[in-house]
């Protein structure tokens, strides 16, 4: 059984179908909501430590003073081998505490738009050369040194990638719900303006299905990651 714990940045970004695949498995499930400004765990308590979305960006210090001392977080986890998953913004935030820059993307990617992978790693076997996932980020990264690159879209070139084996970002969402992204819509309508990779709010709630296929997906990368515990 494992100790999880995660970092929530905004209510309306949460664990979505990552929370049931952890119930299901019966590991500890904890959580700091940030913006509650609620006390960071120390480290040596935990296994995993899940980094969420949110619409803040990563160098926004002075509006939002926890992201200081949440960086110093995902660096100590990270020089003590936890398992470590960064999304969206989560990403956004390992990639600068591993020293490569952030900074805002030339196009803004909000909807369904097809991953292609690029070097192989076990963690991505289970999925397609292509897939199509979820997106909802405006801010990209350079790939940091020593990380391997693993997918990219036509918007962006850096979409995901894993450093020493046991931290994985990710820039897209392969957890998110038709509930969760009723729910960024409803708190982040003012960013589906017209634009080249921008969909519409009846195009984001997608068929079933794709929540069914990117939630599987979830899953089979939560059960990869659980396997080096």
């Amino acid at each position: 059984m494992l100790k999880v714990h995660y970092l929530q940045h905004v209510p309306f970004e949460g664990l979505g179908s990552i929370e049931s695949w952890m119930t299901g498995q019966n590991h500890t499930l904890s959580g700091t909501r940030l913006y509650k400004n609620e006390p960071l765990p120390n480290v040596a308590d935990l296994d995993w430590l899940i980094i969420l979305g949110g619409p803040m960006n990563i160098y926004e210090d002075q509006i939002y003073p926890w992201l200081i001392q949440e960086k110093k977080l995902i660096e100590q986890a990270i020089k003590e081998n936890k398992t470590i998953l960064g999304i969206c913004l989560g990403s956004q935030l390992i990639a600068d505490v591993l020293g490569a820059k952030v900074y805002s993307g030339q196009h803004k990617e909000i909807g369904w738009y097809p991953i292609k992978k690029t070097n192989p790693a076990p963690i991505f076997d289970t999925l397609p050369p292509q897939c199509t996932v979820f997106h909802w980020h405006g801010d990209t990264f350079d790939l940091p040194d020593g990380a391997i690159h693993l997918a990219y879209t036509e918007a962006c070139q850096n979409q995901a990638f894993i450093y020493q084996d046991h931290v994985l970002a990710l820039q897209f969402h392969l957890e998110s719900t038709r509930e969760s992204v009723q729910q960024i819509i409803a708190n982040c309508a003012n960013e589906l303006v017209a634009g080249t990779y921008i969909q519409k709010p009846e195009d984001l709630l997608a068929e079933d299905q794709q929540f069914a296929t990117i939630n599987a997906a979830m899953n089979q990368i939560l059960h990869h990651l659980s396997q080096r515990n």
